[in-house]
């Protein structure tokens, strides 16, 4: 499958809701957070039209609290997903492109998401150079999502650092779960 960057779709955050509200149900007080991270989350920001949902739960392992709720909702348990910050869900087929990240509650990749998808919001210069990245890195790995992955990675790691500043600037802290 080819990489696709789109213009930002508006339906995106009513699509997350839809999914959280069932992901929330689902999991009840299981999930600490339930909270609609990566591009999609950005206003205005072009990206993959996937929704990425970021569940945090206090413990992933033993994983039966989350894991089964989930595949009971028709989500797809990738087990040979090699990030162990996470466990991670996917669509069943046919379904619209939607991923579930599950994280440690108050860990390290929780707030990197969160902090990064905040800064997004919240700089838009910064916003309009990743969506203009995205958009050059979509043309050289049109087929390789693993490069696509690769190259973006100076560019986390250089707004990670500007965020850190930023939130000494702000006070920032995650606001509370979107869902």
């Amino acid at each position: 499958m080819h990489i696709e960057i789109v213009d930002y779709d508006p339906s995106w955050p009513a699509r997350f809701a839809t999914v959280g509200a069932a992901l929330r149900a689902a999991l009840g007080p299981v999930a600490v957070r339930i909270d609609h991270i990566g591009s999609t989350s950005v206003p205005g920001l072009a990206a993959k039209p996937v929704v990425d949902i970021q569940v945090s739960v206090d413990r992933l392992e033993p994983d039966a609290s989350f894991r089964e709720p989930l595949q009971e909702l028709g989500l797809v348990f990738r087990a040979e997903n090699p990030d162990r910050t996470k466990r991670y869900f996917r669509e069943r087929p046919g379904d619209r492109r939607t991923h579930i990240h599950v994280r440690r509650a108050g860990s390290f990749a929780e707030q990197f998401a969160l902090l990064f998808r905040d800064f997004l919001r919240a700089d838009a210069a910064t916003a309009a150079e990743y969506a203009a990245l995205k958009r050059a890195l979509a043309v050289d790995f049109r087929e390789d999502r693993h490069g696509y992955t690769d190259a973006k990675s100076p560019f986390f790691w250089e707004t990670i650092r500007r965020a850190a500043d930023w939130t000494q600037e702000t006070g920032w802290e995650p606001g509370p779960s979107d869902c």
